[in-house]
C-alpha cells in the first residue's frame, strides 16, 4: 500500500510539475505573439514614437505633468480610453479611481511613468493586462492600447 501511495504522489507531482511548465510555455508563447503583432502596429502608426518598457510593454509618455510620479501604493484618478490593436474602443472612462496595486500590470507600471496632469500611451501585452481571461469587451490574449491622462494621485 505504502507503495502504491508514494507511486500515486510521484506521479500527481510529475503532472504539476508539467502543467506548471505548459503554462510557463503557453505564457512564453504568447508574449511572442504579443510582441510580434505590437511590431506590425506601430509599423503601420508610424507616427506612435514608443519606447520598450524591460516589462515588456510600450510607452510613450505624451506629456510628463508636474510634480511627483505616483507609486504602486497610490491612490489614482484618470481618464482612459483602451482600444485594441485594431483601434476599436473597448473602454472608456473619466474620473476612475483605484488603488494602482488594484489595477492591471500593465497600468502598474506605466502609470508611474508620468506626473498628476500627464498623459501617458501605453500598449500593453496580454500578460500584462487581462491575459487569457478578457473581460466584457476584451477577447482573451488582447494587447489593449491605453491614453490615460492621470488628472491626480495621493
Amino acid at each position: 500500500m505504502k507503495k502504491y501511495i508514494l507511486l500515486l504522489s510521484a506521479v500527481i507531482i510529475t503532472l504539476m510539475i508539467s502543467c506548471d511548465n505548459s503554462a510557463k510555455l503557453n505564457r512564453a508563447k504568447q508574449a511572442k505573439t504579443d510582441d510580434s503583432l505590437i511590431h506590425v502596429y506601430l509599423k503601420a502608426n508610424p507616427q506612435i514614437k514608443v519606447q520598450k518598457h524591460p516589462s515588456g510593454i510600450y510607452y510613450q509618455v505624451l506629456s510628463e505633468g508636474k510634480g511627483r510620479n505616483p507609486n504602486e501604493n497610490s491612490l489614482v484618478t484618470v481618464n482612459y480610453t483602451a482600444a485594441l490593436l485594431n483601434d476599436m474602443v473597448v473602454d472608456k472612462a473619466s474620473g476612475f479611481s483605484s488603488s494602482l496595486d488594484r489595477l492591471i500590470k500593465g497600468w502598474q507600471i506605466g502609470i508611474p511613468l508620468v506626473k498628476a496632469g500627464g498623459t501617458v500611451l501605453l500598449i500593453v501585452p496580454s500578460g500584462l493586462a487581462y491575459g487569457a481571461n478578457g473581460v466584457g469587451r476584451i477577447p482573451e490574449n488582447s494587447v489593449l492600447v491605453f491614453t490615460v491622462d492621470l488628472t491626480e494621485f495621493n
